[in-house]
């Protein structure tokens, strides 16, 4: 009796331990692109002041990206982000030209409450998934949730889905890249490159 009572507690403890063994495998698989202290993991391109400030990074004025170091094809991205309601921002996502980031060479995940065209703006995926009405992302912090699967993209907004399994096969694999732009232009079309973003937790699950 007491052997097949050991015999199955140990069979018990095995099979909990398989249970938990995928879910704690999920959990780790989940990496962090920014470590809360520097841009390690990512290139500066074009001319946005980007630096760390509270464990975050953050640029308000000029025109230009943190790209990642590196490709990535099919994933999930987490990324926490505060803006400005004037602020035009966004997260590149397959940016097959790191040195040269646009809606011609990647996907825009855009992030901004005062685009002109309101359909393209905060949680639209530009030129691909529209959203009406438009959500609004300035004044908080909101968390971005992107799915990249084949040629099938979902964006979710602060749990709103403002994206969902849109199609594009244009571009296969690229970088990430996160952006500070020039907003609308001020009066007698006058450069308009402030507004502040900031990103505190950004993180991929790449498959």
């Amino acid at each position: 009796m007491k052997r097949r009572s050991l015999a199955s507690l140990l069979a018990g403890t095995a099979g909990l331990v398989a249970l938990r063994a995928p879910a704690l495998a999920q959990a780790a698989a989940w990496v962090p692109l920014f470590n809360g202290r520097d841009s390690t993991n990512w290139d500066r391109s074009g001319t946005a002041n980007w630096r760390v400030e509270d464990g975050a990074l953050v640029a308000d004025r000029g025109n230009g990206f943190l790209v990642s170091q590196r490709d990535y094809r099919d994933f999930q991205l987490r990324a926490e982000f505060f803006v400005d309601t004037s602020t035009n921002s966004g997260i590149f996502i397959r940016s097959t030209d790191p040195s040269n980031i646009g809606t011609a060479n990647a996907y825009e995940v855009n992030i901004w409450d005062e685009r002109p065209v309101q359909r393209y703006g905060t949680g639209a995926i530009v030129d691909i998934a529209a959203v009406d009405p438009m959500p609004r992302a300035g004044g908080r912090w909101n968390l971005f949730e992107i799915t990249a699967a084949g040629d099938a993209f979902t964006v979710v907004l602060n749990g709103q889905k403002t994206a969902d399994a849109v199609r594009d096969a244009r571009f296969a694999t690229g970088r990430i890249a996160l952006q500070h732009g020039a907003g609308a232009p001020g009066p007698g079309g006058a450069v308009n490159d402030t507004g502040v973003v900031r990103f505190r937790k950004v993180e991929i699950l790449a498959g």
